[in-house]
């Protein structure tokens, strides 16, 4: 009987914390003044934009490559762009070669940017899931892993150290949190970040926040069953998911305390207040916590808040 995958832990954490790359480890936690007061709330964000692939996506794909058995066989997976940058940034450094697929609607520049890093990239499909079908039926073809974001222990355990870090800082501080407001695509961001919450701060409620044009991870976690749309159609290419990781949900059951959707305007409105008060741009699902607050986010006035600005590979204006 083949035995069920096991669930991040927060042991897992700590040791990806102590081997994972430094270069996307230690990122700066911020808190501005007129956020604060503009929110209503006392906000700490975590900013994940600032390190080579420009996402916190690396600390994921460089734990997963420390566990997984060296051999000469490519390594196989799917994304909508910063998942890729980090696999083929972790296999550069290891001398793997790493084969992606992504949408024929992918944004350019982080095609480019894959490519740059090494990857063979190739264009399938009109969407993320699409482009995640043929890349599994292309690792069953030729015999090679296939690596799902939001479906492995290790890439949910490395984004993880995200929370360790906050609780680590803010603990040091005296602080503690009421709230921590978490992007939810595939689910190893939200599921890493909920398992060393829920271990070390169990008191914060876990956030998660998808697209309402995207919702299938929503509607799987509230309905308890695996749910999938017809479309994801929403600015934020990162939470662009049209249906649901199992192993995500099997983790959510234990490591989430609400799923909130937000709508385009509220992620529009979150990347100019990012940029007003930090001075940061961040792609559209970097913000996607931030715009949790801002539209959903007035049970939380007077609370200490802490979210992830995860991305800033941001989509070129067309000339």
């Amino acid at each position: 009987m083949t035995q069920a995958p096991t669930h991040p832990s927060a042991d897992g954490i700590l040791a990806a914390s102590r081997a994972i790359d430094p270069v996307f480890t230690g990122t700066p936690l911020i808190e501005q003044q007129t956020a604060n007061t503009e929110l209503g709330l006392r906000l700490f964000a975590k900013v994940e934009t600032l390190n080579p692939i420009r996402s916190f996506k690396g600390r994921g794909t460089d734990w997963w490559m420390r566990n997984d058995p060296p051999g000469d066989h490519p390594v196989v997976s799917a994304s909508a762009g910063n998942f890729g940058q980090s696999l083929a940034y972790a296999g550069r450094a290891r001398g793997r070669k790493v084969v992606i697929f992504s949408a024929t609607t992918a944004n350019p520049g982080k095609v480019e940017a894959m490519r740059r890093l090494g990857a063979d990239v190739r264009l399938e499909g009109d969407d993320f899931d699409d482009a995640k079908a043929a890349a599994r039926a292309y690792a069953d073809v030729n015999d090679c892993p296939f690596v799902e974001d939001g479906a492995l222990r290790t890439i949910a355990e490395g984004a993880g150290t995200i929370a360790l870090e906050i609780t680590e800082r803010l603990s040091a501080d005296g602080i503690s949190l009421d709230a921590i407001i978490v992007p939810l695509g595939n689910g190893a961001l939200l599921t890493g970040i909920g398992t060393w919450i829920r271990a070390k701060a169990p008191d914060c409620r876990i956030i998660g926040i998808v697209a309402a044009n995207a919702p299938a991870m929503k509607q799987s976690w509230e309905t308890g069953t695996l749910f999938s749309t017809d479309t994801a159609e929403t600015a934020a290419d990162g939470i662009a998911v049209r249906e649901c990781v199992p192993y995500a949900l099997d983790c959510m059951k234990t490591t989430v305390d609400e799923v909130w959707a937000v709508s385009e305007g509220a992620i529009r409105q979150a990347r100019e207040f990012c940029l007003s008060h930090y001075g940061l741009v961040v792609e559209e699902a970097g913000v996607a916590g931030l715009a949790g607050l801002i539209e959903n986010g007035s049970g939380l006035k007077g609370k200490t808040v802490a979210t992830i600005l995860c991305g800033g590979n941001v989509r070129a204006n067309p000339g």
